[in-house]
């Protein structure tokens, strides 16, 4: 019976705390003006916007009449609504309607603190908000820069590029140009963050940012180490810069060539001929299992000893013999014969003239038979001309 007669009595209570805590959040009730800067600075000569926002807590919807008053001699105060002007504004129970107050101030103003009031009315609502407006002179030019990634690291055959944040912390437009210091020889060049169009300035406006690309190229030939690349942002007054790196690996760089560079040979047709092949690393790493391979003519056989350079350090070279046997049915004249030596991250190859002669057996030959043919003729020539 106890149990029977507390049950309704809690069962009140659990209903009764939803809506206490309603009432708590409705305590606010009315029509208000309000905005997150009601005490702003602005430049003569400029356009300023506020955003404003008209909120109803727990009125009925009404047709609220807006205004602006205290707008000095000369300046132009106009209130906005999705991006037009309008003159009344009608907010649901509990929400709010967003506003601009746009302000145009002539470059003549005076430099006294202003104070503007927005007013909304109703019938028998109204609220108003009072806005403080300070001028100011204008202020120099403020720019940042700055790289996600500020070095890379690759070889002499990388193209490195930068993703830059160029920021314009001024509070009007600007036109930034931009230039890169790079080491001699090292090719720059600027596009547009997602696109392959070359620049040299462009437009950002107060207060925002915009990301371009610098592509940097170095030479072929540069030995590996640590290079620094400067960028430059600059516009009206202001200056920024930032430092960046790269970082190349040595990369190593093949030379074939014959013994005191000749580039040509001698040999015999179906006879093997040695001829001596150096191989000359010019880089600035070391090239390791180097291999050596050749294109000959049709019918030719060529191998090497040996046939892979296990390791070539920079500055040195090394020789290899290329066993080389021309084809028995090679006439005698002049072939070309093309050596290629390959390593991780290099190859190289050189054109050798191989000038090719018959083998002297067959020369012998040859006049033997000649000269078979000519004791025969002779003989017969003998024989049958005294009849």
């Amino acid at each position: 019976m106890r149990a029977l007669f507390l049950a309704p009595i809690a069962i009140a209570i659990c209903l009764s705390a939803p809506a206490a805590q309603a009432a708590d959040s409705h305590d606010i009730k009315g029509l208000y003006l309000m905005t997150d800067y009601p005490a702003v600075t602005v430049r003569p000569g400029t356009t300023s916007t506020i955003p404003l926002r008209l909120q109803n807590y727990g009125l009925a919807p009404e047709r609220y009449q807006l205004s602006v008053t205290g707008v000095p001699s000369g300046w132009t105060a106009t209130l906005l609504g999705g991006g037009q002007p309008v003159a009344a504004a009608m907010p649901g129970p509990d929400a709010n309607v967003s506003l601009q107050l746009r302000l145009d101030v002539p470059k003549n103003a005076s430099m006294t603190a202003q104070t503007l009031t927005v007013k909304a009315e109703g019938q028998g609502n109204e609220a108003s908000l009072p806005v403080a407006v300070a001028l100011a002179k204008e202020l120099p030019a403020k720019l940042t820069v700055e790289s996600k990634l500020p070095s890379l690291r690759g070889s002499p055959k990388s193209n490195f590029e930068y993703t830059l944040t160029i920021k314009n912390d001024s509070g009007r437009n600007l036109v930034a140009s931009f230039a890169a210091d790079a080491p001699p020889n090292f090719e720059t060049s600027f596009t547009e963050a997602y696109g392959t169009q070359e620049l040299s300035s462009i437009p950002i406006n107060a207060g925002q940012s915009k990301d371009i690309k610098l592509k940097v190229r170095p030479p072929g030939t540069v030995d590996g180490g640590h290079f620094p690349v400067t960028v430059t942002v600059k516009a009206e007054d202001a200056t920024a810069k930032t430092d960046l790196a790269l970082d190349i690996a040595g990369q190593p760089q093949l030379q074939v060539a014959g013994r005191d560079g000749l580039l040509s040979a001698r040999a015999v047709a179906a006879k093997q001929t040695s001829i001596p092949i150096v191989v000359t690393n010019s880089g600035s790493a070391p090239a390791d299992n180097i291999k050596l391979s050749a294109s000959a003519p049709t019918g030719w056989k060529v191998t090497f000893q040996p046939s892979t350079i296990d390791r070539l350090v920079p500055g040195k070279d090394t020789e290899v013999q290329a066993l080389l046997t021309p084809s028995d049915k090679s006439l005698a004249g002049d072939y070309m014969t093309t050596v290629t030596a390959t390593s991780r991250g290099d190859t190289a190859s050189g054109q050798f003239r191989v000038t090719v002669s018959t083998s002297t057996v067959w020369g012998i030959a040859g006049a033997g038979v000649i000269g078979v043919a000519l004791l025969l003729m002779l003989g017969a020539v003998a024989r049958f001309g005294r009849r």
